[in-house]
């Protein structure tokens, strides 16, 4: 069954917990006794209603103490159409960190505005880091219409206010759908109350628009977690190289390279849950036979010969600062790209954006928590990547400060 991967975001109190309560709630994909629990618990929230839907996602004690969210919640259902997973990011502009890595797996961006307020800085905010990572799908939910008793003059003005915002930003597709979270319009079902409106619920939109990570046809990419070498009497022989298969797909016969060496071979085999298979898809953990005995180790990247990726040690990107303490030029760091691990150096920083205007700004030579800067970071190795907006997998990498083993930033190769 197919996955749609999406996350909710926007002002604090836009209600973005309470919708993905209420589609949870509705759709029938809580059981029983949670239902229960959140039923005792919202007793003592002071709402009046009979179950605090946004419970389900505020799951941190600070989180329900201040009625908001701080860490990225995730949760999982499945429709008859679909699988669907949900990050619900903050709404805080101190947690864009944290908004940032929950968007960057992300097909779908689904951003609330609160009826009453329209567009605010963090709409903007939101949008322009949706804009950064390629987000493929742009859905505004103008929530709580009941507080502006449905009105259709009030959605129309939101939406061609968005829609002027949006322009400069080149969002691949922006689609939008009024709803009220709390009393359940337009969530799951569609409601008599925004009879103007002919457009999909929530959830029906969610089913049926394309899923682009389906649609985008990506380069075969392994990478190495783990050389299997077990040097036994029965397996005296055996040399395989496990790990999941980033994206593409690898069939027995395939001629590939190694990197960052650059050593040519062949695939031998293909074992899948200790069963040998012909080919195998992105996903999948699998363990790779090469046709040589070549020097191979964690975090070296298999690819097809015809179809090679960049391989340098000085690399183009964009980051967000993810640390408390703002970076220290010469600072000495760790790339990591998914399992390849290598010492760098912040070697330039070209420029800034600002998340609230999309403007480019020229660097200062500081970063501090929650920039956004474009970098050329210089490796000790060289490293195998592809453009995040080509591959994802292999797009992106993270920073790790040396002597703390704090994450620093997160970044995308441009």
């Amino acid at each position: 069954m197919e996955l749609l991967r999406f996350f909710t975001a926007g002002n604090v109190d836009d209600g973005k917990s309470t919708l993905i309560g209420r589609l949870l709630y509705d759709s029938e994909s809580i059981s029983t006794d949670i239902i229960e629990t959140l039923t005792r618990q919202s007793k003592t929230t002071g709402i009046n209603s009979d179950i605090d839907l946004a419970l389900l996602t505020d799951g941190l004690r600070a989180e329900r103490e201040q009625g908001i969210t701080i860490d990225v919640a995730y949760k999982y259902f499945t429709t008859e159409k679909r699988k669907f997973i949900i990050a619900d990011t903050p709404g805080h502009i101190q947690y864009t960190r944290n908004m940032f890595t929950g968007a960057s797996n992300a097909n779908l961006a689904i951003i609330l505005v609160d009826a009453r307020n329209g567009i605010t800085d963090q709409t903007k905010r939101h949008s322009i880091i949706s804009s950064i990572l390629g987000i493929p799908h742009v859905l505004v939910c103008v929530n709580k219409m009941d507080l502006v008793n449905y009105s259709e003059t009030v959605y129309n003005e939101i939406q061609a206010a968005y829609t002027e915002f949006a322009a400069p930003l080149n969002l691949k597709q922006v689609s939008f759908i009024p709803t009220s979270a709390l009393a359940g319009d337009n969530v799951v079902h569609t409601s008599e109350k925004l009879s103007w409106y002919d457009g999909p619920s929530l959830l029906g939109f969610l089913e049926t628009i394309e899923n682009a990570e389906n649609q985008q046809k990506e380069e075969p990419r392994f990478q190495v977690q783990y050389v299997i070498r077990p040097q036994t009497d029965e397996l005296h022989d055996y040399r395989g190289y496990a790990g999941s298969i980033l994206s593409g797909h690898f069939r027995v016969g395939d001629s590939v390279q190694v990197l960052p060496s650059g050593l040519e071979t062949r695939v031998s085999a293909i074992e899948l849950n200790r069963k040998n298979v012909q080919e195998a898809f992105r996903g999948e953990a699998v363990v790779i036979h090469l046709a040589e005995d070549l020097d191979v180790s964690r975090g070296n990247t298999i690819v097809p010969v015809d179809q090679l990726p960049r391989t340098e040690k000085s690399l183009e990107a964009t980051i967000c600062w993810m640390d408390n303490t703002p970076f220290q030029p010469g600072q000495k760091l760790l790339l990591q790209q998914n399992s390849f691990r290598t010492k760098a150096v912040l070697k330039e920083l070209s420029g800034k954006i600002d998340i609230h205007s999309y403007e480019q700004l020229e660097s200062d030579g500081s970063l501090k928590l929650n920039d956004f800067a474009h970098v050329t970071i210089k490796t000790a190795e060289a490293v195998s990547t592809d453009p995040y907006s080509v591959n994802r997998k292999t797009g992106s990498f993270v920073l790790i400060n040396e002597n703390t083993n704090n994450t620093v930033a997160a970044g995308i190769f441009n």
